[in-house]
């Protein structure tokens, strides 16, 4: 026992060597090796605290997991900021010299890192106050898709093509965020549907809904609806509201289907969908110079 103390004051004299100083502080290589052993076990118990958090601690509650990832991580960096600031008092560092030394790195950083701490502060507002939950169908910008993780940096949306797209949180604070599923993922679609003017208006209306019930994507409550919405220039202009959930991210596959059975419902009815069409008037007086137009080649011959 008394070899080892012996053997360890050596090692202590001989690493209390001065390497250089900070402040009033003298630093040894001892310091330097207390202060990374010391910053090691720091890291490792800190980790150790966040899964603790997650896993145990806040395991059983309503939490979400991206909050409970959130609060633990934020737990495990403000302990790791006093466990320095201890661990450097310990050791006998003069701490004035660091501050400024920090201070000064801490606004060259701070612009660098500007966005990097606008989205860590936006995806932890995302996470506490949630306009946005993993599995939400959302439209942000030109991203249109299903919410698969959400991050304190950034959240992925994953689109009808199974492209995963990563969006900074910072687009969901500061811009405009649709979300098709913020209360369920019942979602209303207006078809609009044009027929001749020579067909009649409520066979129309009926065919429309029974096409709609026919169809196994769309709910049966809330009830479909047809609407004639305007008279248009050559056609009666009808819109078809119908309520999914099966389709509420393909609404276009919803659409083609409704438009086939539509299509095939209205040759069987005798319903026209006519195309486009203009009248033209041409006036008398136009006729005339035309005419006299045409006739003046003659005249002369």
């Amino acid at each position: 026992m008394e070899s080892l103390q012996q053997l360890f004051n050596q090692i202590k004299t001989f690493l209390d060597i001065p390497v250089f100083s900070a402040g009033k502080s003298s630093i040894t290589l001892w310091t330097l090796v207390s202060v990374v052993i010391l910053v090691l076990l720091l890291f490792s118990i800190t980790r150790w605290l966040k899964v603790w958090i997650v896993s145990r601690l806040l395991a059983n509650s309503s939490v979400e997991l991206g909050v409970r990832l959130a609060v633990g991580a934020i737990v495990r960096y403000i302990v790791i900021a006093v466990g320095l600031i201890v661990i450097l008092q310990t050791t006998g560092i003069d701490l004035s010299t660091v501050t400024i030394l920090a201070g000064a790195l801490g606004v060259g950083v701070g612009f660098g890192l500007q966005n990097i701490t606008n989205n860590f502060v936006s995806g932890f507002l995302l996470l506490i106050e949630r306009p946005i939950k993993v599995g939400d169908r959302i439209e942000v910008g030109p991203v249109t898709g299903d919410v698969v993780n959400i991050a304190l940096r950034a959240t992925t949306v994953v689109t009808n093509d199974n492209i995963a797209i990563i969006v900074p949180n910072s687009e969901f604070v500061s811009s405009r965020v649709t979300n098709w599923s913020y209360t369920d993922r019942n979602v209303r679609f207006n078809f609009p549907v044009g027929v001749s003017y020579r067909s009649d208006p409520e066979l129309v209306r009926r065919l429309l809904l029974q096409v709609s019930d026919q169809h196994a994507g769309v709910l049966k409550d809330p009830k479909p609806d047809a609407l004639l919405q305007e008279f248009g220039d050559s056609a009666l202009n009808f819109i078809l509201r119908v309520w999914t959930k099966q389709y509420a991210t393909t609404p276009g596959v919803l659409r083609s289907e409704l438009n086939f059975m539509i299509l095939k419902t209205f040759k069987e009815q005798g319903i026209e969908i006519p195309y486009p069409q203009r009248d033209l008037h041409i006036r008398s007086s136009d006729m005339e110079g035309l005419t006299a137009k045409g006739s003046s080649p003659q005249a002369a011959s």
